[in-house]
């Protein structure tokens, strides 16, 4: 049985790996890409380029601007769990104290009460 939980755990690590692997990929070609546009020597382009490149640059900044957007709303929303579980953790506390009182008294009785 632990050989199988052992399994569907090195399973999911390396989906989660794969997949944070992939990202990673797209997000250096991306950037890579934006870079590029950036760094164009614009006073050796004609006009109508310059254009199009101002155009580019303005639905870059927009669609980062979206990006940033989705990422702050999971970044609030990441919070908002993790402050919940602590709530959470706190809540069970009581009951976590209460079952180690009656393990601490069970074995007090075992160790020290004779019949």
């Amino acid at each position: 049985m632990a050989d199988l939980v052992n399994s569907i755990i090195d399973l999911l690590q390396k989906g989660v790996a794969a997949i944070f692997n992939f990202l990673e990929i797209i997000w250096k070609w991306s950037f890579g890409q934006i870079f590029s546009v950036f760094s164009s020597d614009i006073q050796a382009l004609p006009i109508w380029k310059i254009v199009v490149l101002i155009v580019a640059m303005a639905a870059i900044a927009y669609i980062l601007y979206q990006a940033a957007q989705v990422l702050w709303t999971g970044v609030v929303a990441l919070y908002h769990a993790f402050v919940e579980l602590l709530g959470k953790f706190v809540t069970v506390l009581p009951y976590i104290v209460m079952a180690g009182a009656i393990a601490f008294a069970t074995g007090y009785v075992i160790r020290n009460v004779n019949f």
